[in-house]
């Protein structure tokens, strides 16, 4: 049995507003590296640069769901990627 491929995401919390129903920041895997807001009252998800978009896109949605409520402004966080960048 093979050990699937694992890639360490890195996220950092820059902005988080509770008004406006959104969280801004920085994820990072491996030489990659976006800028996100997630709004999530609308579940809406936004990334850039387009670069690399597809390889982190579901992954780091599934983290936000999981954790948004959790996450606080200034906060560093990772999560793993079942898949080589």
């Amino acid at each position: 049995m093979r050990n699937k491929p694992i890639t360490k995401a890195s996220l950092s919390i820059t902005q988080q507003s509770f008004s406006k129903k959104s969280i801004k920041g920085k994820v990072s895997a491996s030489n990659f590296e976006w800028k996100f807001t997630w709004a999530f009252d609308k579940g809406e998800l936004s990334i850039e640069p387009p670069l690399g978009r597809a390889l982190i896109k579901d992954a780091l949605e599934r983290f936000l769901i999981k954790a948004d409520y959790k996450l606080e402004t200034g906060g560093d966080y990772s999560f793993n990627i079942r898949a080589k960048f």
